[in-house]
Formats: structure tokens, C-alpha cells, sequence
């Protein structure tokens, strides 16, 4: 697909390159001191910045989250209990490790639990307990009493308690502003007055049916993110994470700018592992941003890539982030289905990140890595390949229709099984351990995110709220598709700036797929549009958390890194517009032929786009040329054949011109 000539560097003036750097040796690169990491881990990534616990507390947690992961694989296996008590278990078991693990202070992470921090955990866990005790007895009166409505009351505080500690304060403001409105309803003005709801019907609605905290995004997880995140675990302990980095510096280390184009590829492969754009970045950046930086790329630049490659791995099938798997439960279709879909999105994100990396290469006169120093990708794959057995079984079982509970514990099995192949990737009775514990920990976030946003759910189907929402949002944009797209488009990139993705797009689920599906929009368009922007929200200035954590580890500016970032990441902003234009590229009623052609043409506009941001090919572009790129780019991205038609002959004119006028250049120097 890719023409060699429009990115080679030889061409390039001498005035415009920078210095020219030799081929690197990879073993005089050293990864990034494991304190640095760990402290960029602490500090952006929710699920690590956790306590070190020793003694007792230690032992509590250690259980608690053995216990809890058996206890899925084996509902899983064998069937779960009723909703609403499967559900309640779930949370349960989430408060007493997120209490005891979760510090309320950075200064409390230096240090065991405190007395409160018991307190809070036996508060939130309770009313769980209670009500799988009570529940025939719920059931049978069908109504709350004073009882329940203490419970629900405990439950509510609990939650937010924990939200503010494992994932921030902006949850929690949105859920109060929620619950507040839910309940003083009748004192709003205009549209937004309802007739407000009392504590007794608050409870019946929130706590004792599965809505509100048991909404149908915490019974994703209580079921498929659980399973998924240990199998995610077990793949870490076998040895997954080193056979990714090795692997893509044996594929990607020799090319123009090989070091960049690693990060591309283990970042996206490690995604595939890592729910969190955040410890997606610190994991595999250690390695890769000083790979980079030692090649010749500016720091800023190396830490943007890093921060944009990882970010992307919630789009990487098979497993995806969190939010994929609320999205099949919420539209009422298979896994499988949301994997097929994500395929040409994915595809065309990264290679608008792999195209920009390979013009900053050639333009800077960059080479990779020495090729005496690259592994060997046949030994690589011959020594540990067989840890990508459990993927190729997961895939298969999801094609052939299994429920992804059924996937996620047979490739926990399988993950055991084939890591014992081989003597160095064997996981013992304590990796075993190791992977239970810490795949239950690591659901803690996502968990608590999902019983927060759920009262916010609770209150819109209780208050009718996101209809009014909705209708607000048509009004403002006059019903013009363009103008709602992009009104939605805003809205999610603002709460992605600070929200978890997984609470985002359960939040847009409730706002704003509503309106577009009003629109005539089908619904797996609507939901895949607004959970791809939650997820580059994550490199959106001015809050861009995977790229701060990446400029920490590249000792770059934070607030350049996440503008390179942004920059890198620009064609990324027009994809989901596909989405709405071209509906045959999610696979929605299309068949084999619609689907790929659906592909074809955004390809080349990727590829336009990234000419037009980067200002190169052949050569350096003028100014001019960089609009009329950018435009025939937006032109091959929407679906239309006379739009193809345009975009391509103004590329074509583009190419000609630039081609004739460094031909010149060329004969000339020589």
C-alpha cells in the first residue's frame, strides 16, 4: 500500500535535516530506572497508585482478591446466582480491597490502613451483603422499607467515598449533581422540573431492582471485564509483555525510525492486555522512549508517540477496553460483533500514528536499529510463541459464537497449559496466585466506575432527564447532523479529558446516543462514535494524562508533549465521523465487497491527512499544498464516489506537483 517514494529521505535538502544518526545498538539502550516508572505509575495510572500494604493488611487484600477471582471463574464455569445477588458480590468484594488498597491521602500511601479505612470498607460492603441475605424477601413485598432506604443511603455514600479515592473527584461531582437534581427535582426551573422523587422511590429504583448501583454497566463487570482482566493477568505472568517487546523490535527495530515504530507496535499488542492508556505507556515506554530519544527523535515527540500508540490499545481486538464489552451488553449482540466492527477503526488509527512517525523519521534523516542488534523473529517466536495460543483460542471461540464468559476462562486455562510448553514461561502455583490477586485488583477501578455512573443512569431512566438533555442538544444544533456530530463530539472529549473511558461512555450512552440514534443514526454507529472519542480525549490538551505520564518518562514538557501528541493523534479526530457516513465500515448491513471498498478510500485520506499535518512528501510541502492535502483527506474520508473522485484528483495534482519540484531539487544537488 505504501509507496516508498513518497517518504524517502534522500532527497531531503542538507539545510533541512537534522544531524545524521547511525544505526543503534539496542543493547546500550538502558530501560528508564523501574523508581521513575513506578513513579509515573503512582502518579497517572488509577490502578497501581495504590498502597504497598504489609502484615495483616496485606493478608486481608491478598484473600479478599484470590477469593474474588475464584469466585468468578467459577460462576463462570458453573452459572451465576440471580442478577441482582451476582451483582451485589461483586461490589462487595470491590470495597473492602479498594478501601484497604487506596490511600485517602499521597501521604497515606506510605502507610497500613487506618481504623476509618475499616470502617469505610465494612460500610460499603453491608448493604451489599444485606441484600443478597434479603433477597426472596425483597422480592416477595416488592417495596422498599425504612430498612432498605438505610441501606441504599450507606451504599450512596460508600461509592462516592471510594470513586474519590480510585478514580477522582469529577465522577463524583457529576453523580451528586445527578442525585441532587433527582431528588429536588421540583424545584427546577423550565424544561428541567420534574416532580422529584422521595427516598423510598429513590431506593426502589436505585438499590433494589438491577439499576442504579447495579446497573447493567457493573453486571459487565461483575461478568466479562472480571474474566477478561485475569486472563489479562495470567498473559502478563507467563511472559506476554517481553515476547510483545521482542517480537516488534524483531518486525519494526530495523525500518526509518524503527524505535517509534516499535512503540507503534508493542503499544498496540500490549493494549490488547491493558485496559489503561496510562500503564500502557509506562510499561511499554520505559523501553521505547529512550530507544527513540537515543535515535535522534526530540523527547517531546518520542513521549507523543508513546502516548498516542498506547492510547489505541482500547481499540485493539480481541479484547479491548472495559467499555467494549458494556457496549454488546448494552446493544443486545454478540462480542464478536464489536470486534468485527472495531477491525478498519483500528486499522486506520494506527496507521495515521505509523505514517506520521515514518515522515518525522525521513524528514529528520533518522535510521533504526543496527541489524546485528535485532532479535530474531523466527527464534522469538520459536522460544515463546506459543503464548499466542490463548489469543488464537479466544478469537476462535468468539467467532464460533461462545459467550465471552466462556472465553475469558478457557483462555485462563489455556494461558496456564501453554506457558508450561516451555520451561521458561512455566507459571507455578504462586504466578498463579500472582495473577489471581492481581487481575481482581485490577478491576477495582472499573468496577467502582461503573456502580458511580450507574446513579447516574438510575436518575436518568427515573427522571427522564436524558431525553430533555437530548431535546436540548437538537435544539442548539437546529437538527443538522454535522453541527450534533460535532456538538457530541465536544462533550465527550471534555469529560474524556478527566473521566475514566469506560464512565465516559456510559455517560454519553444515557446524553447523547439517544440523539443520534434519533437521528436515524443505527445505534452500533452511535455508540461506536461516541466511545472512539472518549478514547482520544485521552491525548486531547489540556488534560492528556497518558501523554504527562509519557513526557515523565521522556523528560520532556508536559504540556508539549501533549500537544505533539494531539498533533500525532489529528487524523484520529475525523474517524468516527465514518462511523456516521459510512456505516458499511462497522460492518451494518454490508457485505464483504462494501465492507473493504468502505476501507479503501479513508485509507488514502489518512494518508493525505498525515502528508498535510507533517508538511512532507518527497520533500518539504508548501503551504498551500498542506490545505489541498488536507482537503482531498476530508474528502476521501466521507463516503461518496464523487467525493473520492475530487479527493483523489487534487492528491494526484499534489503528488505531480511535489514530485516534479523535488526531481529538480534533485538534479541540482547532483
Amino acid at each position: 500500500m505504501k509507496d516508498p517514494k513518497l517518504f524517502r529521505a534522500e532527497e531531503v535538502p542538507a539545510e533541512e535535516k537534522a544531524p545524521k544518526h547511525d544505526a543503534i545498538n539496542i543493547n546500550d539502550v538502558a530501560e528508564i530506572d523501574e523508581s521513575i516508572r513506578q513513579k509515573m505509575m503512582d502518579k497517572y495510572d488509577t490502578d497501581s497508585a495504590t498502597r504497598t500494604l504489609t502484615g495483616v493488611p496485606h493478608l486481608i487484600v491478598k484473600y479478599v482478591a484470590i477469593c474474588m477471582a475464584c469466585y468468578h471463574i467459577y460462576t463462570a464455569m458453573f452459572g451465576m446466582p440471580e442478577t441482582l445477588v451476582h451483582r451485589a458480590i461483586h461490589i462487595a468484594f470491590i470495597f473492602p480491597l479498594l478501601f484497604l488498597l487506596y490511600a485517602e491521602t499521597k501521604e497515606g500511601k506510605r502507610k497500613n490502613p487506618v481504623i476509618i479505612d475499616y470502617i469505610f470498607a465494612v460500610m460499603g460492603a453491608a448493604p451489599c451483603i444485606y441484600l443478597v441475605i434479603n433477597y426472596r424477601e425483597i422480592c416477595k413485598r416488592g417495596i422498599a422499607n425504612q430498612m432498605d432506604v438505610i441501606m441504599a443511603v450507606i451504599l450512596c455514600v460508600a461509592i462516592l467515598l471510594a470513586t474519590r479515592r480510585a478514580v477522582g473527584w469529577q465522577l463524583v461531582i457529576v453523580a451528586c449533581v445527578f442525585l441532587a437534581y433527582c431528588y429536588f427535582g421540583k424545584y427546577m426551573p423550565g424544561i428541567f422540573m420534574h416532580k422529584g422523587a422521595t427516598l423510598k422511590r429513590m431506593t426502589a429504583h436505585m438499590f433494589l431492582i438491577p439499576e442504579g448501583f447495579f446497573s447493567v454497566a457493573v453486571g459487565t463487570s461483575a461478568t466479562y471485564i472480571t474474566l477478561f482482566v485475569i486472563f489479562a493477568a495470567f498473559l502478563e505472568r507467563s511472559g506476554m509483555s517481553g515476547f510483545i517487546k521482542d517480537i516488534a523490535i524483531a518486525l519494526a527495530g530495523g525500518a526509518v525510525g524503527g524505535p517509534a515504530k516499535v512503540s507503534v507496535v508493542s503499544s498496540a499488542a500490549f493494549g490488547t492486555i491493558s485496559g489503561s492508556a496510562a500503564a500502557n505507556v509506562v510499561t511499554t515506554g520505559a523501553f521505547t522512549i529512550p530507544l527513540m530519544k537515543s535515535t535522534g527523535y526530540e523527547p517531546e515527540f518520542a513521549g507523543a508517540v508513546e502516548a498516542v500508540a498506547s492510547t489505541g490499545g482500547q481499540l485493539m481486538p480481541p479484547i479491548m477496553g472495559s467499555a467494549a464489552f458494556i457496549m454488546a451488553d448494552y446493544l443486545g449482540i454478540s462480542y464478536f460483533t464489536i470486534i468485527k466492527a472495531a477491525l478498519i477503526p483500528v486499522f486506520l488509527y494506527y496507521l495515521s500514528v505509523f505514517i506520521m512517525v515514518d515522515l518525522r523519521a525521513r524528514k529528520l534523516g533518522l535510521k533504526g536499529i543496527s541489524r546485528e542488534n535485532l532479535p530474531s523473529a523466527k527464534k522469538v517466536l520459536k522460544e515463546r510463541g506459543h503464548l499466542m495460543i490463548p489469543f488464537i483460542l479466544v478469537i476462535l471461540l468468539l467467532v464460533m459464537g461462545r459467550t465471552p464468559m466462556f472465553c475469558g476462562t478457557a483462555g485462563i486455562i489455556a494461558t496456564v497449559i501453554c506457558a508450561a510448553l516451555r520451561k521458561e514461561t512455566r507459571m507455578g502455583f504462586k504466578d498463579i496466585v500472582w495473577s489471581l490477586e492481581n487481575g481482581a485488583k485490577r478491576c477495582i477501578s472499573v468496577a467502582m466506575s461503573c456502580a458511580v455512573v450507574g446513579c447516574v443512569i438510575g436518575v436518568c431512566t427515573l427522571t427522564g432527564i436524558s431525553t430533555i438533555l437530548g431535546n436540548y442538544i437538537l435544539q442548539i444544533s437546529a437538527g443538522n447532523l454535522i453541527l450534533t456530530l460535532i456538538l457530541v463530539a465536544i462533550i465527550a472529549i471534555i469529560m474524556g479529558m478527566g473521566i475514566p473511558t469506560v464512565a465516559v461512555y456510559i455517560l454519553l450512552t444515557s446524553v447523547a446516543v439517544p440523539i443520534l440514534i434519533a437521528m436515524e443514526i443505527p445505534a452500533l454507529c452511535a455508540h461506536f462514535f461516541v466511545f472512539y472519542f472518549g478514547i482520544i480525549a485521552n491525548v486531547t490538551p489540556p488534560v492528556a494524562i497518558p501523554a504527562y505520564a509519557a513526557a515523565g518518562l521522556a523528560n520532556s514538557n508536559p504540556s508539549k508533549t501533549g500537544w505533539a501528541a494531539f498533533k500525532i493523534a489529528l487524523p484520529s479526530f475525523l474517524i468516527p465521523f465514518l462511523f456516521i457516513y459510512s456505516p458499511h465500515m462497522l460492518m451494518v448491513d454490508a457485505t464483504i465487497i462494501q465492507w473493504l471498498y468502505s476501507a479503501l478510500s479513508p485509507t488514502i485520506g489518512v494518508v493525505c491527512i498525515c502528508f498535510a499535518v507533517e508538511g512532507y512528501m518527497l520533500g518539504k510541502i508548501a503551504v498551500w499544498k498542506r490545505v489541498l492535502l488536507l482537503a482531498s483527506g476530508c474528502l476521501l474520508i466521507k463516503y461518496g464516489i464523487v467525493t473520492d473522485l475530487i479527493g483523489l484528483g487534487s492528491f494526484a495534482l499534489v503528488f505531480l506537483l511535489q514530485r516534479r519540484k523535488e526531481t529538480k531539487v534533485s538534479v541540482k544537488s547532483h
